[in-house]
């Protein structure tokens, strides 16, 4: 696996020599692969612990993305990535569930930037991550990226439209170590999750939550998680840590709210749950 802090180092190295919106500024087709091996089982029953998944079972809808972030972290940390990562802010998430994968599998993963794209903050970046089974596609993800800085248009006037209020389903009181707990889990150190301090040297007064752990808390509470094959969800308002938020959820959407404000939002499609069969269960795959 990829050294996830080396390429945490290495970004803040390579930050300062990059410019957000510099014009002219392009991708290359390069890609970060990681060859097929076994999956550690540790480190995914303390992700299941942390974010509410129940076990055994298949892998968690969202559990890929965390086995290929340190590829997306060694690619948007290369010194040909045009943006610098230091700052880079995740925006939305989404995730396609083509076969149902397991944790005896062994997947190779690919992760690539496929768009640089204006936006009304900054620029953004899509970054795709794909994992195969035997060389079949299994699952998918793509991700934005916003890399704030002036633009000639600036943010769109009047506000913000009001989201229609889901139903509430449960209240979570989030402790202050969350963000370490799981930073353990998933290997998402970043500083701006862990303590209040090193969350203030990026301007943060309290540390956050991931948002990939809001997204993977709510899939968790859904009914029937495993039969989940597509999310999207944006993220539009970090979580301070501590805090108590609201889960609120109708049959094809969910909402994670705290006061005042609206900290993400999503919606899922649902496939018929896996199916177990004999050879599955001789392999644990059940």
């Amino acid at each position: 696996m990829p050294n996830l802090n080396a390429a945490l180092v290495r970004g803040a190295v390579t930050s300062p020599f990059k410019r957000a919106g510099r014009p002219g500024a392009t991708l290359t087709a390069d890609r970060a692969v990681l060859p097929a091996a076994p999956i550690d089982p540790a480190p995914l029953a303390a992700y299941r612990r942390i974010c509410g998944f129940a076990e055994p079972g298949p892998l968690p809808l969202t559990y890929p993305h965390v086995l290929g972030f340190p590829l997306a972290m060694r690619l948007m940390t290369a010194r040909k990535f045009p943006l610098p990562v230091v700052g880079l802010v995740h925006t939305w998430i989404e995730i396609t569930r083509h076969r149902v994968p397991y944790p005896t599998d062994q997947l190779e993963l690919t992760v690539y930037a496929q768009e640089l794209a204006p936006h009304r903050r900054g620029t953004e970046v899509t970054v795709v991550t794909e994992a195969r089974r035997a060389g079949e596609p299994v699952w998918e993800s793509r991700s934005g990226y916003l890399s704030r800085h002036a633009t000639r248009t600036g943010p769109a006037p009047g506000g913000t439209t009001p989201l229609p209020e889901l139903p509430a389903v449960a209240e979570w009181r989030l402790p202050g170590d969350l963000g370490r707990r799981y930073g353990a889990a998933s290997g998402d150190r970043n500083p701006i999750h862990l303590y209040p301090l090193t969350a203030r040297l990026f301007g943060f007064p309290r540390p956050i939550a991931h948002g990939m752990w809001t997204v993977a808390r709510c899939l968790a509470e859904a009914p029937r998680p495993d039969e989940i094959s597509w999310v999207r969800a944006d993220f539009r308002a970090p979580v301070p840590l501590p805090a108590t938020v609201t889960y609120a959820a109708d049959a094809t959407g969910f909402q994670l709210r705290g006061t005042g404000r609206v900290h993400l939002t999503g919606r899922t499609r649902r496939a018929p749950g896996p199916r177990t069969d004999p050879a599955a269960a001789r392999d644990g795959r059940s």
